[in-house]
């Protein structure tokens, strides 16, 4: 398995949320980051997006695809 990258960027909490527990029912390993800095009580994450998603490089297409299709689904 190839190291972990950056793949995309969260708007919220819940398109991480709902991207997380798509990927663990498909078992492709991931790991959801957030922005938040207790420093600022959460200031800088309001601003600007709330986190991202990090994977190995040989499933981003995939994660992609997913995010995608249920951003397009409402």
């Amino acid at each position: 398995m190839s190291r972990a990258v950056k793949i995309l960027e969260f708007k919220n909490e819940f398109e991480a949320i709902r991207l997380s527990d798509i990927l663990t029912e498909e078992n492709v390993p991931h790991l959801i980051r957030t922005y938040h800095d207790s420093a600022y009580d959460g200031l800088w994450q309001t601003q600007s997006n709330w986190g991202h998603i990090e994977a190995p490089e040989e499933f981003s297409d995939r994660i992609k695809q997913i995010y995608t299709e249920f951003s397009n689904n409402g």
